[in-house]
């Protein structure tokens, strides 16, 4: 029997939209409306690249070096991204999740995060997938099933199309009053406002030429307490909103410009994150998890037409 590089396929339906789930990282392998793709995603047998559709957990982003030091121990996290010397995008996008609840509109998948160098910590994650008459919706959830104070970030890696042949063309609306100027290796220096800067997207554009490997902050909300991400494509006629809720305090837009051809500048990776890049060592909205407590996140995308 032919077993998926991704493993177990977990496919959702409800209408006319689709999202495949995957046993690898419970990764976020395709979302469809109406057979149009919403997001760029990877097929069963792919080998995922540029962090598509992960999830990134304890940690989104980068720890500069892989060092932090927490309740005063030092501890060095593995250089998963070597060429820059950082640890990137956590610890569990390459584990197995184990499926505890599969339905035709949610799926839901658990981890162990266990103590290990560099994090020996012990965290129990779950994943749930939900397609609802709005749209896909997302949760993760941590719960510390140790005995110590755990540090604890967490974001989702996911990119979006709205069928332009790059994301030049995409009109970007990012509710964003702050970005965070970054060093040659991915890491902030500084916080300022996004006003006269090429990352002032608070009013929709077209991203053009811009490069976006972006860390944003002070997200502005709406009534439901969501900040809303929205890609149009430049007909006005549909587009994709993702809205970034509970514990989703950051957000990082990247334009993949270091991504491979054919990848290049494809599609728009629109990243929830709960903290910065660099928050294990800077200690920047860092959730510090007591034995038995619980953290979630939650985003989703709603699919849209004019």
């Amino acid at each position: 029997m032919h077993v998926s590089r991704t493993g177990r396929q977990l496919t959702l339906r409800h209408g006319d939209q689709v999202a495949v789930v995957v046993e690898l990282g419970a990764a976020l392998r395709s979302y469809t409306v109406d057979g149009r793709p919403v997001l760029h995603g990877f097929d069963a047998d792919d080998r995922i690249t540029g962090g598509r559709g992960q999830i990134l957990v304890p940690w989104p982003n980068r720890v500069g070096a892989g060092r932090y030091r927490w309740h005063g121990e030092d501890l060095q996290l593995p250089l998963s991204e070597p060429e820059h010397g950082n640890a990137i995008h956590g610890l569990l996008r390459w584990t197995s999740w184990q499926v505890v609840e599969s339905d035709t509109a949610r799926a839901v998948c658990e981890t162990d995060l266990w103590p290990q160098p560099g994090y020996p910590f012990h965290l129990r994650i779950r994943a749930e997938y939900a397609l609802h008459d709005t749209g896909l919706e997302v949760a993760l959830t941590a719960r510390n099933a140790g005995g110590q104070v755990a540090p604890y970030g967490v974001g989702q890696h996911p990119y979006l199309t709205v069928g332009t042949g790059t994301v030049d063309d995409v009109v970007l609306t990012v509710p964003a009053d702050t970005w965070l100027r970054t060093d040659d290796s991915g890491l902030p220096v500084a916080e300022e406002s996004v006003a006269g800067t090429p990352y002032d997207f608070r009013a929709p554009r077209s991203i053009g030429a811009t490069r976006l490997d972006t860390p944003f902050g002070s997200l502005v909300r709406d009534g439901r307490g969501r900040a809303v991400v929205r890609l149009a494509h430049p007909s006005g006629e549909h587009g994709a909103d993702l809205w970034l809720g509970e514990g989703a305090e950051y957000l990082q837009i990247y334009s993949g410009d270091t991504l491979p051809e054919p990848q290049r500048r494809l599609a728009l990776a629109v990243e929830p994150m709960s903290c910065p890049p660099n928050a294990f060592v800077d200690g920047t909205s860092i959730v510090a998890l007591e034995p038995g407590a619980r953290h979630t996140m939650r985003w989703g995308i709603t699919p849209w037409h004019g």
